[in-house]
């Protein structure tokens, strides 16, 4: 008998191998994603539109009549600003309901104005309000 080299040893292992596996299903498997079950498809159906934060449209410098400075941050929508006492100062956020009324916070702050405006009314606590242009 000869001696066969050790890759055609194995050859009826694998020609077994190949025909068991040319048995199995042949089909591609296609997948969708209808297939896969949404648990947040009714809620996200009923949500309400995202309203992304306001962008900021400019940061002024301003000298108001007591000769004091105030630093705005004037957001989009004209509905909210940050108002900062001292440069670098930490911001408070004053805001009004409606575009180009008064903008209010808690403490005695108030702004009335806009980004474009070259004059402002501006309240800050432990003064009364006045006239400040940038």
């Amino acid at each position: 008998m000869p001696i066969l080299p050790p890759t055609l040893r194995s050859a009826p292992a694998l020609a077994g191998l190949l025909l068991a596996l040319a048995a199995c299903n042949t089909k591609p498997t296609t997948i969708t994603a209808d297939e896969v079950p949404d648990d947040q498809k009714a809620a996200l159906a009923n949500a309400k539109p995202v309203e992304l934060p306001p962008a900021i449209l400019a940061t002024k410098t301003y000298r108001c009549a007591d000769s004091s400075v105030i630093y705005v941050d004037w957001f989009s929508g004209d509905k909210s600003a940050n108002i900062r006492t001292a440069k670098g100062g930490e911001p408070t956020a004053v805001k009004s309901d409606e575009a180009g009324k008064t903008m209010t916070a808690d403490g005695g702050f108030a702004l009335d104005g806009s980004s474009t405006a070259s004059t402002i009314k501006a309240t800050v606590p432990g003064k009364k309000a006045q006239s400040c242009n940038a």
